[in-house]
């Protein structure tokens, strides 16, 4: 009998926490697009903060609700949207309230954008540049990263310390070995923690106001953006850098039709590495991703080029075990 009640006490439900402040759901776009070789993405608010909302009563979902805020600020419809993070860390709100954002990763075509907002397209690597990696290392990474981690680094109690703080910065900016592309998260949250871009400074300082035009030109480290939006942003950029390689959601960003070239341009813009032209095609050709239109371009500078489509049918096909659409490096 003592045995069961101790059973029992142990299975009992336990009684839910009482939350002494408020919670609020936010809603967040990471909504990226290429254009002419450069990926963007959609801003507002002086190209500081993503598209967001708060989630209300009234929205049947999460995603109907993102959706209803992007059209509503931005003016523009989203199409390909997929679930990317819950952010929830204590007082990301800056405020009394705690506040988890749902963050959403979408895929279009640019279009111009208005609405409630002053809503503009921005190149993804003003707010990372040293991300960009399809003419060689950016000078930012040798000039500024390099001596400014370096230093921090140094900057420890330990020496342990030290060899641990040298050896996360050179494992993912790629000063010991070769460049991983996918950790775009990593190093932002590295360069946060080692207080070199502006909201770590401006987290520090309690969100004090300051010039944001005035921090970004001294710090050199990228455009700076409200709250943890770059945060979020690096999380976009990471998992759809990380997807093209095992998905086709590369088409998503496609005009209905495009040359071969436009194809591998629009990846290595996403990528931010180059990649080899003839694998790149082979691996094309062998999944059987595109097919010819009949048509050619005339909009190359050189040789007419022939007019691809994607094949819609092939997510159907290889739902099941992917597509593969990997990196090829020179």
């Amino acid at each position: 009998m003592l045995r069961e009640r101790q059973l029992s006490a142990r299975i009992a439900p336990t009684p839910p926490v009482q939350i002494g402040r408020p919670v609020a759901a936010d809603l967040i776009a990471v909504l990226a697009a290429v254009t002419s070789g450069d990926p963007r993405v959609l801003t507002i608010q002086d190209q500081r903060a993503l598209p967001s909302g708060p989630f209300e009563l009234a929205h049947r979902s999460m995603q109907s609700g993102l959706r209803a805020w992007v059209e509503r600020q931005t003016r523009l419809p989203l199409g390909y949207v997929e679930q990317l993070y819950t952010f929830a860390d204590k007082d990301r709100g800056g405020g009394e309230q705690r506040v988890i954002s749902i963050s959403y990763l979408g895929l279009t075509r640019e279009q111009p954008a208005s609405g409630e907002f002053e809503a503009s397209w921005r190149s993804w690597y003003a707010y990372f540049p040293w991300e960009d990696h399809r003419v060689g290392p950016p000078p930012v990474i040798e000039d500024v990263l390099l001596p400014r981690l370096r230093a921090w680094a140094e900057d420890s109690f330990s020496a342990r310390i030290a060899h641990d703080r040298w050896q996360r910065a050179a494992s993912t900016f790629g000063f010991d070995r070769a460049w991983n592309e996918e950790l775009v998260l990593q190093r932002y949250e590295l360069l946060y923690e080692a207080g070199l871009i502006p909201e770590a400074e401006r987290d520090d300082a309690g969100d004090a106001p300051r010039d944001p035009a005035a921090i970004d030109a001294v710090s050199g480290m990228g455009r700076a953006m409200i709250l943890d939006h770059r945060r979020i942003l690096a999380t976009g950029i990471a998992r759809l850098r990380a997807k093209i390689k095992y998905h086709p959601v590369v088409f998503e960003l496609m005009p209905e039709t495009f040359t071969l070239l436009q194809l591998q341009r629009c990846v290595e813009a996403l990528a931010g590495r180059l990649v080899h032209k003839q694998n790149f095609r082979r691996l094309i050709e062998q999944q059987e991703l595109v097919e010819e239109t009949g048509e050619t371009s005339q909009d190359t500078g050189g040789r007419p080029a022939k007019l691809f489509r994607f094949r819609r049918e092939v997510l159907a096909e290889r739902a099941i075990f992917g597509t593969k659409l990997p990196i090829s490096r020179a």
